[in-house]
């Protein structure tokens, strides 16, 4: 799975840092989401699904 964050679009909510936190972080200035990994292992699958689900800006995809 490769994860692709659009940070024009997040709102800084923190859905998907609390969703996916070895996965997605905040930038300090501003809250808006970093991707620490974009190809989480297959154990992360779950969370990372959830973590796009939530984003209330779908600032994030998912591709296979």
């Amino acid at each position: 799975m490769k994860v692709i964050l659009d940070q024009d679009k997040c709102v800084a909510s923190g859905q998907c840092v609390m969703a996916a936190p070895e996965v997605f972080d905040q930038r300090d200035e501003d809250g808006v989401a970093i991707l620490l990994n974009d190809s989480p292992s297959e154990a992360g699958t779950e969370d990372v699904q959830h973590a796009a689900s939530v984003c209330p800006a779908l600032a994030i995809r998912l591709s296979a």
